[in-house]
């Protein structure tokens, strides 16, 4: 799973689809996690 802020929601997009190689699961973020990519709050989550 990948944690993304606005600003890195793009590149967590396209870091899923190019390792998995399926359409991701994006959805509003519920819990307190860091954005994988800076320390923004993350505000979604990319999932297969």
């Amino acid at each position: 799973m990948i944690f993304a802020c606005n600003e890195h929601i793009e590149l967590a997009l396209d870091v899923a689809v190019d390792e998995w190689e399926v359409p991701p699961v994006v959805e509003k973020c519920e819990t307190e996690e860091k954005c994988s990519y800076c320390e923004e709050k993350a505000v979604y989550t990319v999932a297969k």
